[in-house]
């Protein structure tokens, strides 16, 4: 069974684009989503729980059914898993097709690959900001204030609002320093 699904985005808010491109491929059905929310999408999640063996979702493009590269990997984990294939109009992809590596193969490394990279810059960045002196993380308070704060504190004089208004060190602050 062909199975067209569409979704309202940005550049589509009433699915005409859609129509027009999924009415050059015989659906047997046409699920159209309310909310363009990746919370709110009702009509997937009972398509997906409901797909038989040989089932086919066709869409205009992977934006229309996935919100983000790890939604798509969980679709096509669904899809594999029920022996159901997706067809993308827009992208030329269609898993029914096994030529080579399967595209829920190259996504899940895409997705790998994207992590790594990112992973990679953020510890890249981290170690230039050390060579050049930068500590990460949040600013460390003037020790004279906690040192103050701290006095102040154990004097019993002074409400934690008036200790934090005359040095500046929030509570939280000043009950880790009274810890170490």
């Amino acid at each position: 069974m062909l199975i067209g699904y569409m979704r309202p985005y940005q550049d589509d808010p009433n699915y005409k684009n859609q129509i027009n491109q999924l009415s050059k491929v015989p659906c047997d059905t046409l699920i159209a989503e309310d909310h363009s929310s990746a919370k709110r999408r009702v009509k997937l999640e009972k398509m997906m729980t409901t797909l038989k063996p040989g089932d086919k979702i066709v869409i205009t493009k992977l934006f229309a059914i996935a919100d983000s590269t790890r939604h798509l990997v969980e679709l096509l984990d669904i899809l594999n898993s029920q022996h159901a294939y997706i067809h993308s109009i827009s992208e030329g992809i269609d898993t029914s097709n096994s030529d080579g590596y399967s595209f829920s193969d190259i996504v899940k490394y895409l997705v790998d690959f994207q992590s790594d990279v990112t992973s990679e810059n953020t510890k890249r960045g981290l170690s230039e900001a050390k060579e050049k002196g930068h500590i990460p993380g949040r600013p460390r308070k003037a020790d004279e204030n906690v040192k103050r704060a701290i006095i102040m504190y154990q004097s019993k004089e002074f409400s934690l609002a008036e200790i934090k208004e005359e040095t500046g060190i929030s509570k939280s602050t000043l009950y880790r320093y009274l810890e170490n």
